[in-house]
C-alpha cells in the first residue's frame, strides 16, 4: 500500500458508503438518531477530498490527517471511532512510504485496538468491533494473497456484523433501549462489513 492506493481504497469505500446510505439510515433509525449513513457518506468524502489533493507520501501521516478530516466531518459516536481506527493504524504506519499486505494488516489490528483502549469497549457489544475484528483477524490468517485475504476477510466481516443481531447494545443511543435492542442488525458493524467489501472488490 502507498498513499496511492490508500486513496483508491477510501474512494472504494466511500462509494460503497454511497451506495448503503439509506439502508444504514434505516438501521440506525431503530435505535439511533437515523444519521449514520449520512455521516458516514460525509466522513469518507472528506478523508478522500484531503487525500485527492495532499502531497504527504508517508502513510502514517496521511492516515492521521484523513482521521482529522473525517471525525470533524463527521462529528459522531460511530466517526470518532473511525477516527480513532485510522489513528491506530497511523502511529504504526509512520514513516512508511509503502507498506505490505502483512504490515497493513497489523497496522488495521493497532487501530482497533485503538478503539478498544480508548473506548473501553469489546468486540460482543453490538458495535463496529463485531465486523472489524473478524475481518481483521481473517486478513492476518491470509496475508499471503491479497484476492484471498480480501475475500475472506469481507466474508467473516459479514459474518461478525450479522451476529450482532443476537447481542444486547451497551453503548451509545441502542444501549437505552436494553433488551428491545436484541434482534435488530447494528448499524456500526454493517459500516465495518460495507469497508471490507470495497476492499475485496478492489482486488
Amino acid at each position: 500500500m502507498t498513499v496511492s492506493t490508500l486513496l483508491a481504497a477510501l474512494e472504494k469505500i466511500s462509494e460503497r458508503i454511497d451506495e448503503n446510505k439509506d439502508e444504514l439510515i434505516r438501521l440506525d433509525q431503530q435505535n439511533g438518531d437515523g444519521d449514520l449513513g449520512l455521516s458516514m457518506s460525509d466522513g469518507f468524502h472528506a478523508a478522500v477530498g484531503y487525500l485527492t489533493s495532499a502531497e504527504e507520501r508517508d502513510l502514517g501521516k496521511a492516515l492521521s490527517r484523513c482521521a482529522d478530516n473525517f471525525n470533524e466531518a463527521a462529528p459522531s459516536s460511530l466517526g470518532t471511532i473511525v477516527a480513532f481506527v485510522m489513528k491506530g493504524m497511523a502511529v504504526r504506519l509512520k514513516g512508511l512510504e509503502s507498506c505490505t499486505l502483512e504490515e497493513t494488516a497489523e497496522a488495521m489490528k493497532n487501530g482497533y485496538e485503538t478503539v478498544m483502549k480508548r473506548a473501553g469497549s469489546k468486540p460482543g457489544e453490538k458495535t463496529i468491533l463485531d465486523s472489524l475484528v473478524p475481518g481483521v483477524e481473517a486478513l492476518e490468517r491470509n496475508a499471503g494473497d491479497a484476492k484471498t485475504a480480501f475475500a475472506q476477510a469481507a466474508q467473516a466481516a459479514r459474518a461478525g456484523s450479522e451476529a450482532t443481531r443476537a447481542m444486547r447494545a451497551k453503548w451509545g443511543r441502542a444501549a437505552y433501549y436494553g433488551d428491545a435492542s436484541v434482534g435488530l442488525l447494528d448499524g456500526g458493524s454493517v459500516v465495518g462489513a460495507l469497508v471490507f467489501e470495497a476492499l475485496r472488490d478492489l482486488q
